[in-house]
C-alpha cells in the first residue's frame, strides 16, 4: 500500500510544492488539493501548508477556514484522518476549531525567519511517532503571526493531556505562551505547528539537516499499519 497524502493549496499558499516534495521523499504519493473542491480524492491524510492564504486578511487563516475543502477536512479529521497544519495551516486549524487557541502578531511585531531549535514533547501523535519524546530538532521558522495564545484553562488542559507537541528551545521567537510551538487535538491525529518541517528534509536545503522528514515518515507508518 502506498499512502496518499493530500496537500491543500489556498490563494496565497507558498509552501505547497515544498510539502509535496517532502511527502514524496518520505515515500508517499503527494496529491494536490484545490481549496475550492470539497473532494479530497480519497487521500489518507491531509497537510495544510504554510503561506499567507488570502493575504492574511481579517486574521491569518480566517478566510481559508471557510473554503469548501475545509468542510471535508473537518469532517474527516473528526473521523480520525491525520491532518497536519504547518504555519498558516496551523492558523487555519485554530480558526476551524480543530485545535484550540489562536495566533497573534509576534511580540516584536516583526517577521521572523530563522533556524529554530525545538524539543519534541510527545511521540504519541500520528505525525511524531518517529521521534522520541525529549528529542531536540532544528527546522526553519518564518512567520509574523506566530504567537500562540489561549486562556489559562486551555493551556493547563493541553499540558495535562500531553497535547503540547513541540516547544521552542533557546529562544522564544514570537512570544508564544509557555514556549509552545505545536499542539495536537485530544485524539492525536490533528497536529499544528509554526515551524516548517518540509524545509528540513534534504541536506542541501533549509537547515542542512533532515530533522523534518520524520513528520512524514511517521504518518506513513501509521497509515500503512492501520
Amino acid at each position: 500500500m502506498t499512502a496518499r497524502i493530500g496537500v491543500v493549496t489556498f490563494p496565497g499558499t507558498l509552501d505547497d510544492r515544498d510539502t509535496q516534495r517532502a511527502v514524496t521523499l518520505a515515500g508517499a504519493e503527494a496529491v494536490p488539493l484545490w481549496h475550492r473542491d470539497k473532494d479530497v480524492k480519497q487521500v489518507d491524510a491531509v497537510v495544510l501548508p504554510g503561506g499567507f492564504s488570502y493575504g492574511d486578511y481579517l486574521r491569518a487563516g480566517a478566510i481559508s477556514r471557510f473554503s469548501p475543502v475545509m468542510a471535508t477536512v473537518i469532517e474527516q479529521a473528526h473521523a480520525g484522518m491525520p491532518v497536519l497544519g504547518i504555519c498558516n495551516g496551523f492558523q487555519v486549524l485554530c480558526e476551524a476549531h480543530l485545535l484550540p487557541g489562536a495566533m497573534l502578531r509576534n511580540t516584536g511585531l516583526h517577521f521572523v525567519c530563522r533556524d529554530q531549535k525545538l524539543r519534541v514533547e510527545t511521540s504519541a501523535t500520528a505525525w511524531t511517532a518517529d521521534y522520541a519524546a525529549g528529542e531536540e530538532i532544528s527546522v526553519p521558522l518564518k512567520n509574523i503571526d506566530g504567537r500562540y495564545t489561549a486562556d489559562e484553562r486551555t493551556l493547563d488542559e493541553l499540558e495535562a493531556e500531553g497535547r503540547v507537541v513541540f516547544r521552542y528551545l533557546d529562544v522564544n521567537p514570537n512570544g508564544s505562551l509557555r514556549d509552545i510551538a505545536g499542539i495536537s487535538n485530544a485524539a492525536g491525529n490533528v497536529v499544528g505547528l509554526m515551524p516548517h518541517p518540509e524545509h528540513a528534509v534534504e541536506p542541501l536545503i533549509g537547515t542542512g539537516r533532515t530533522d523534518g522528514l520524520a513528520f512524514f515518515t511517521s504518518v506513513i507508518k501509521k497509515l500503512v499499519s492501520a
